[in-house]
């Protein structure tokens, strides 16, 4: 049986408010960052994921652990857990990995793209020379 779970995660990165989307799906886990700007209401939250669900673009999917049920935990475990998480490595670490992965390859990306362009630029210039060099020469 393939579970999924969802996670929305709304924080304040200097100088907008970000919102970091979460699916967990058989163990793998996506992750998309959504920027608001203004500090955005619950109902312009909602509407932004209802309206724009087929615009969001996940990067790609990393093994990571589904988030733990909502079980009844005791405060005091949850202090303790929260503190070392925060001394560690930091919340969401599996997302921060998978949001590093979708940079990585946007940059690979853009690289690609550029390259190809100076390459046609330079097939560009070198066309242009060789027809010069031609029309010099036409008449004698």
């Amino acid at each position: 049986m393939v579970q999924t779970r969802a996670k929305l995660t709304v924080y304040f990165e200097e100088p907008f408010w970000v919102g970091l989307y979460e699916r967990w799906e058989d163990g793998r886990v996506e992750v998309c960052k959504i920027t608001f700007g203004a500090e955005p209401k619950d109902h312009q939250v909602y509407e932004r994921m209802l309206g724009g669900w087929n615009q969001l673009r996940f990067g790609p999917s990393v093994v990571g652990e589904s988030p733990a049920d909502n079980r009844r935990v005791n405060p005091k475990r949850m202090q303790r857990v929260i503190r070392r998480t925060l001394e560690g490595q930091g919340s969401g670490t599996k997302a921060q990995q998978a949001l590093q992965l979708q940079r990585e390859a946007g940059k690979k990306e853009r690289r690609a793209v550029t390259r190809q362009q100076r390459e046609a630029e330079r097939e560009r210039q070198f066309a242009l020379r060789r027809e010069k060099r031609r029309e010099k020469h036409r008449g004698h």
